[in-house]
């Protein structure tokens, strides 16, 4: 034999071992019959693929294979074995313990009166039936053929299913996201999933971009809003900063002819919007050749994620519009009152009191979104008693007292969250722990968690800010306070929680000052 010949026989062996297979497992007691349903699928090719074959000697051998290979295409199954219904067990395994429905059986007997074949077929799991005798090496390579055409598109419903499935669930995960970052950091990890990983990604968009240059260059309308792998440290920088060559005119194909441009290593796909000029999803570094599956897949998640993109910015805008009106309430109230940026103080207190205590995100948002409307009620209290210098006599303070219940009855019959908790602060949130407070001698858990937490943070801040009826206290003297009416006036959780983050609190505060004038009492 020639060395070229050596030479070009390994290279063949090469490609073979490297090329995707078929696995058929060849379940038989005789050793002739495994070599001989090799040789004759020596060279059995079906849709550029070879077959990789498994020996199993005994149907318990063949039975940990099954456990071992999920992807057995099919399964040449001999009956008569270790006992006279070895195989038949075997089926009945590969169907019921292993719960595998896409192998192929084919049930290959030497003896037919063993195992009749009309009672086989009818009581087993099996796809075929075949006599030794009768099996040519012609027929055997035909019998494979139809089998693996069998194999193949069923695997490619269940590749379909599977696919259906994710996207019914990234599309349930998409919509139920309020929060735009974290929705496009939803929209970039689903397809990832459902391409099998992706080193590298962006969201590119002309809706919610970053900062645009100073000079206002529209040249490009495009940014990326966020991205992971290399894309992570770029969000909004402009879209021909931080794509060149192919890549950036892939996405301008991408944006011209409003499609999805592959590439062997990236994609780009295009999402339409009925809002907006629509946006880009890019991803490199895939893990493999994307299937006709795949593509299919990815078609519909980019026809279907900028609708769900499109209804959180409208939710996200309806948001930000009722947060920015409630906090513009507050703070005209505040300012009535001479009360600086107490509102905004309280807000962020709030928030870290009730992180720290638990609280989940959903109930954070709505506590910062209620908090301002906390003294609402002072709406209805005259102003000469409010920003009285001295201190009150007892007819005022009980006046001063009515704007919890004046607040609630304002707020009251809202079906809002929002504003229902906020009627909650404005009558509660002068409830004490031990049930001293008022306008209704509440305490302990009977108090609501924003209340507690409204209270202690409100007289914190009252008393570590100026008002025009009283310097302001030191923040030693003001936590000493707060410790000595723990599991009094306060809830004891959160002195201790507002205790173990001084700092914090502290930062809060210097933050935001009052910068108040000499006189703001009237």
């Amino acid at each position: 034999m020639s060395d070229d010949l050596l030479f070009l026989d390994e290279s063949d062996d090469e490609i073979i071992e490297e090329r995707s297979t078929w696995k058929v497992l060849i379940v038989d007691d005789e050793p002739e019959v495994h070599a001989v349903t090799k040789l004759a699928l020596s060279d059995f090719v079906f849709q550029d693929k070879g077959i990789e074959f498994i020996s199993a000697y005994t149907g318990a051998e063949a039975k940990k294979l099954f456990l071992e290979h999920d992807d057995i295409a099919i399964v040449l199954l001999d009956v008569v074995m270790e006992t006279d219904d070895a195989g038949l067990q075997v089926a009945e395994f590969i169907r019921g313990e292993a719960n595998n429905h896409f192998t192929r059986i084919i049930l290959r007997t030497g003896q037919p009166g063993q195992a009749p074949e009309k009672h086989v077929i009818i009581n087993y799991d099996i796809n075929d039936y075949k006599s030794k005798t009768e099996l040519t090496a012609q027929k055997l390579f035909t019998v494979v053929i139809a089998t693996l055409r069998s194999y193949r598109d069923i695997m490619v419903i269940e590749e379909n299913r599977k696919g259906l499935e994710k996207i019914i669930s990234a599309s349930a995960d998409l919509f139920s996201i309020h929060s735009l970052e974290h929705f496009i950091d939803g929209i970039v990890q689903q397809l990832s999933s459902l391409l099998g990983g992706t080193q590298d990604a962006a969201y590119i968009t002309s809706a919610v971009a970053g900062p645009r240059p100073i000079d206002n260059d529209v040249s490009s309308d495009f940014y990326v809003f966020t991205g992971k792998g290399d894309f992570a440290d770029h969000e909004g920088k402009p879209l021909d900063n931080v794509l060149s060559g192919s890549q950036l005119d892939a996405c301008h194909q991408a944006l011209r002819e409003r499609e999805i441009v592959y590439a062997e290593e990236y994609l780009v796909a295009y999402c339409n919007s009925k809002t907006m000029r629509g946006s880009l999803l890019y991803l490199s570094g895939l893990p493999r050749k994307l299937t006709e599956t795949d593509k299919r897949l990815l078609e519909i998640f980019a026809q279907n994620v900028q609708i769900a993109f499109d209804n959180v910015l409208l939710t996200k805008d309806i948001e930000d519009t009722q947060r920015e009106i409630v906090e513009r309430l507050g703070q005209a109230l505040e300012k009535e009152m001479g009360g600086g940026k107490h509102i905004q103080r309280m807000t962020l207190m709030c928030e870290l009191l009730g992180r720290e205590y638990g609280l989940c995100d959903e109930e954070l948002d709505i506590l910062k979104l209620a908090v301002p409307l906390h003294d609402v009620g002072k709406l209805k209290i005259p102003e000469s008693i409010l920003l009285k210098p001295g201190k009150l006599n007892a007819e005022e303070i009980e006046i001063v007292r009515n704007h919890a219940e004046f607040g609630y009855q304002l707020l009251k019959d809202s079906r809002r969250p929002i504003i229902k908790a906020a009627a909650l602060l404005a009558r509660d949130h002068h409830e004490y722990w031990d049930g001293q407070g008022y306008p209704r001698g509440l305490k302990g858990d009977e108090i609501h968690i924003f209340c507690r937490i409204t209270a202690l943070a409100d007289v914190f801040d009252a008393l570590h800010a100026k008002r025009c009826y009283k310097e302001a206290w030191p923040l030693d003297k003001v936590l000493d306070l707060i410790q000595s009416q723990r599991g009094k006036q306060f809830d004891p959780r959160l002195v201790d929680i507002m205790l173990a983050n001084r700092d914090k609190i502290e930062a809060i505060c210097y933050a935001y000052p009052d910068n108040l004038p000499e006189s703001p009492c009237s």
